[in-house]
């Protein structure tokens, strides 16, 4: 179980969730349980929160994933490997060799050794207004 995924879906607030295993590219779409608004709360739209929910890949803006959740997950005994933690599953290419997925960058805390120029740090206000949009 991957827990505390939030999940965007288009047009809604995000929502924390627990994934059964790690999303694949032959999947219809996502397949998850313990649904909840980000304070915790259960959402209006439900009856119960142990329900299992399915949505479909279209509804799904994009997953934020906690550092180390497929990590643990791998450990408890579930779907990861290499290049699914990576981003791309084995076998999530297109038929011109191009990947389906997007790619995932791994940032971890402070940005050191990243090779990524951050730039400055990002205004607390600013991305408030990004969570709320």
């Amino acid at each position: 179980m991957i827990r505390n995924v939030v999940v965007h879906i288009s047009n809604e607030q995000p929502m924390l969730a627990d994934l059964f295993d790690t999303p694949d590219p032959t999947d219809a779409g996502l397949l998850c349980t313990n649904l909840r608004l980000m304070d915790g709360k259960q959402p209006i739209f439900i009856n119960s929160v142990e329900s299992t929910f399915f949505f479909p890949y279209r509804a799904i803006r994009f997953l934020e994933i906690p550092v180390g959740a497929i990590d643990r997950h791998g450990a408890e005994g579930g779907r990861s490997g290499g290049s699914a933690r990576a981003g791309v599953p084995a076998g999530a290419s297109s038929r011109d060799g191009e990947s389906m997925l997007p790619a995932v960058i791994e940032v971890t805390a402070g940005g050191e050794g990243t090779g990524l120029d951050m730039g400055e740090e990002i205004d607390e206000d600013f991305l408030r207004r990004i969570r709320d949009a």
